[in-house]
């Protein structure tokens, strides 16, 4: 296959000893990748081996700079300007001033991605290093191993927690978690209905008068049950009729709880370009968690109220973040930015020792959520998981999966094995046909999030 003319064009007299292959038998450690940036005082490319991150505040500093991701729609136009669906790291396709991780110079031989085609171009270092001669060097890319995310040591997370507190706020160990982090109490919605889950001889009536003493939620769950991903019969005129006819007892519980807990903090004002925003990501997992529960085996299967409550808090620890480090919130996503498939646990773990899922299982326990609930969010990122409640982490993990290569930004996927299906109980294509219909349902999904926010 030849060379698209405008990648050509950028090669120059290189072109003649470029190989191609399929991307997939390139090396992972020679491929590179190109992150367009730009600031005040223009654009700049940055090119860094493809699976190292990107430390955009350690490239703002050397640069002296204050530099982030260019927008999407401005990335759009510089690659349809190069007739290109994805840009190799070939700094001459922009023109631009281009720096270059001090880690590629090392390499023997670099990789440089063809997206569209799915192909790899091969070509010694020293040919690249040619082609780059007017380029900076600089050191601002970091080895993923390097990385130690915790994902099994729960008995950790306080310590590391604690660290990461006392390094950037100075605030005093010795206060209890909440007064240390500067967190509001479990909100008394939330109190009433946890104490409702536990009671054998709880009805109907008791969760409807919970909701409808709180008018901004009772509010939130009649139009929830009004919305047209339940096309529910006739006009659903109150919190009795949202229950009995169209959502139920089960599901309008956890829905109160994650809409009270959700609100117990605020929303933040800075997100990562290109994710979708919190409630969106809390509708998409609740409902992944709670079709991948319905299609386990009954003897196997997870309470689906709490696999859907643990899908609406999976990301509860964003929140956190953001109201426990704010100027370190900003650095965070950034970074998510520039480095997008890479997952959050080892961004935020390499600029704040700790992650969203160790805070927030921290919480969770502290207000004395359910073990699955809890469980389920600190484990969310390791599907090697076998503990306690497993299942329910691993089906957040799934999902995550399945959306992700479906194209919901929620952040980067991973290929799931055949075998981690067998495990759950699953038949793989029946959840990827179900996976295929709920992203069809993509603006359903929009306005049921959008009903989230009183």
């Amino acid at each position: 296959m030849e060379l698209p003319v405008a990648v050509r064009q950028a090669l120059g007299e290189s072109a003649g000893e470029v190989s191609l292959r399929d991307v997939s038998q390139a090396r992972t450690d020679q491929l590179l990748r190109m992150v367009l940036l730009s600031d005040e005082q223009g654009n700049l490319q940055a090119i860094c081996r493809q699976d190292d991150l990107l430390d955009i505040n350690a490239l703002n500093q050397q640069l002296g700079r204050d530099l982030q991701v260019m927008k999407r729609r401005d990335q759009l136009r510089v690659r349809e300007r190069a007739g290109l669906a994805e840009l190799p790291a070939l700094p001459s396709l922009t023109g631009w001033p281009c720096v270059v991780d001090e880690r590629v110079d090392r390499l023997s031989t670099v990789a440089l991605a063809l997206g569209a085609q799915n192909l790899a171009m091969v070509m010694p270092c020293a040919d690249f290093l040619a082609l780059t001669a007017s380029a900076q060097r600089a050191a601002f890319a970091v080895a993923p191993e390097t990385i130690a995310v915790n994902l099994d040591r729960p008995d950790r997370d306080r310590d590391q927690l604690h660290s990461a507190i006392k390094k950037f706020t100075g605030l005093r160990i010795q206060q209890r978690l909440e007064d240390t982090l500067e967190l509001p109490p479990l909100p008394e919605t939330a109190q009433r209905i946890i104490h409702l889950r536990v009671n054998p001889n709880a009805v109907m009536g008791d969760l409807v008068d919970i909701v409808e003493s709180d008018p901004s939620l009772a509010a939130q769950v009649v139009s929830w049950a009004s919305s047209s991903f339940y096309a529910a019969a006739g006009q659903v005129r109150s919190v009795h009729d949202a229950v009995s006819r169209v959502l139920g007892f089960d599901l309008v519980m956890n829905l109160a709880m994650g809409l009270a807990l959700g609100r117990a903090l605020k929303q933040p004002q800075d997100h990562p370009e290109g994710y979708v925003d919190y409630w969106q990501q809390a509708i998409w997992q609740a409902q992944s968690a709670g079709i991948l529960a319905s299609m386990m085996p009954r003897g196997q299967r997870p309470a689906f109220g709490l696999a859907y409550l643990a899908g609406l808090l999976h990301n509860f620890g964003y929140l956190v973040l953001a109201q426990v480090f704010p100027p370190h919130f900003k650095l965070v996503c950034r970074s998510l930015e520039v480095n997008p498939a890479m997952d959050s646990s080892p961004i935020e773990h390499y600029l704040l020792g700790v992650t969203r899922e160790q805070i927030a299982a921290e919480l969770m326990q502290n207000w004395g959520m359910p073990d699955e609930v809890t469980l389920a969010i600190r484990y969310q990122k390791n599907p090697d998981y076998d503990g306690t409640h497993a299942d329910y982490a691993k089906l957040l993990w799934l999902g995550r999966q399945l959306l992700a290569n479906r194209g919901i930004a929620i952040g980067a996927g991973e290929p799931v094995a055949p075998e981690f299906y067998t495990s759950l109980g699953l038949d793989q294509a029946r959840v990827e046909e179900q996976f295929d219909e709920l992203v069809s349902n993509k603006a359903g999904i929009m306005a049921m999030a959008g009903m989230m926010t009183p």
